[in-house]
């Protein structure tokens, strides 16, 4: 199998393939036939009546796999994925290795919410086009105002140099400007990187929970109140308690030990996400190079254009192998182990058999290098100097005041 590189990738996407997909074969950390738990869902009508009759809270459905109809289980979305590629180009960036632009929002110099520490293009949710942006200064100047700013938001598919140069990222996993000047009619860019978990042969099961309290406090042993002094929490003292339409106001629902966190939980089964034991998983992942090429360059010439597109294609690629070594630890009792190391397979339009090419970490940040170099050398390159943005006092001062009212609202939850 040969390792791909710059020429393979740049032809591919100038037309010879329709896209690059990734196949990987995962087990459960505890071997085949292990027990894992997918993300939770809540389950509304149409498809169940009443929600509480639904048989559990995971998105099940029959797929053909491998020639065979099977009951899956998802095991990480779509949107999840592209979460967790961007992350994987995040820790590339922050340690060098793959040098492209990424714009950012510093906290770190505001008291009170410096410990957001530096919020990235590839952690917001709406990428670039996020609230968190739109409020926030660059030099001085609120982001949307901004040369940057502008440039941005008006950039489209049919002109996305833009994008290019200052979030090249967006161009991958998509974005859509619903919330800037021009509302719902914001530019969409369609989502290049589209990756999702799968668990195969799913049998759904329960699991089970309990607590005992060495304490051994009785459920019904005491009338417990919430206490006029928040930082007092609770007390039995009803002349101590806070008052509510001025009578003593008890903790939680019914004021019993267990709205304080004391006292035993009693044995329970969990029906509804208890888990689900599946032969193995599959992770597929697909750079659409059709809807690369979509993407146009205003002023760019034809080969611009490719080279532009292909250092698009790249950060794909090492979001891909990036992601192979932070490894597919999904959420608590989800560890997913590959049975193989990553390759690709390049797919024809004429239906011939897909080609396989190998990538690690080391030429992947190899291809992102050239790919960027090649597309400087046809004059559509992207940002070299950092992006760095500070919060607007506004956003400040709204985050100071959500996070005065949440410590209320804990003290009132947790007394």
């Amino acid at each position: 199998m040969s390792e791909l590189n710059y020429q393979v990738l740049r032809d591919a996407v100038a037309g010879e393939a329709v896209a690059l997909r990734s196949i990987m074969r995962l087990q459960p950390a505890d071997g085949p036939g292990g027990k894992v738990f997918p993300p939770t869902y809540k389950v509304f009508p149409p498809t169940y009546a009443v929600a509480s009759t639904a048989p559990h809270r995971y998105a099940e459905e029959e797929r053909q796999v491998d020639d065979r109809v099977t009951k899956t289980v998802l095991l990480d979305s779509v949107a999840s994925q592209a979460n967790r590629a961007e992350l994987a180009l995040l820790e590339g960036w922050e340690l060098e290795e793959l040098q492209f632009p990424v714009p950012f929002v510093d906290f770190t110099g505001e008291q009170d919410v410096a410990d957001l520490g530096r919020l990235t293009v590839l952690e917001a949710p709406h990428r670039l086009a996020d609230a968190i942006f739109r409020d926030s200064l660059l030099d001085g100047t609120l982001f949307r105002q901004s040369d940057v700013g502008r440039a941005v938001t008006d950039a489209q598919p049919r002109n996305a140099t833009a994008m290019f140069r200052y979030a090249p990222t967006a161009l991958l996993f998509g974005q859509w400007d619903s919330t800037g000047p021009k509302g719902g009619l914001g530019a969409k860019f369609q989502r290049a990187f589209v990756s999702e978990v799968v668990g195969l042969d799913a049998q759904f099961g329960v699991k089970v929970g309990s607590r005992i309290d060495p304490l051994q406090i009785e459920r019904d042993s005491a009338v417990v109140y919430e206490h006029a002094d928040p930082e007092q929490r609770w007390t039995l003292d009803r002349d101590e308690a806070a008052l509510d339409r001025g009578k003593p106001k008890v903790a939680g629902s019914d004021g019993r030990p267990a709205e304080i966190n004391h006292g035993n939980i009693a044995p329970s089964i969990d029906e509804l996400a208890g888990g689900v034991t599946i032969s193995s998983a599959r992770q597929t992942t697909v750079i659409s190079l059709a809807a690369l090429r979509r993407l146009k360059f205003a002023g760019a010439d034809s080969e611009a254009a490719i080279a532009a597109r292909t250092a698009v294609a790249a950060l794909g690629v090492a979001a891909i192998a990036y992601s192979y070594e932070m490894d597919l630890d999904l959420r608590s009792r989800c560890l997913l182990v590959p049975e193989h190391a990553p390759q690709l397979q390049l797919l024809r339009r004429d239906g011939s058999e897909p080609e396989a090419v190998s990538i690690d970490r080391a030429s992947s940040r190899t291809l992102v290098e050239q790919a960027a170099s090649a597309a400087a050398g046809a004059g559509v390159a992207w940002e070299t100097n950092p992006i760095s943005l500070v919060p607007a006092p506004k956003l400040v001062e709204l985050l100071r005041r959500s996070r005065e009212a949440a410590a209320r609202d804990g003290v009132s939850e947790d007394s």
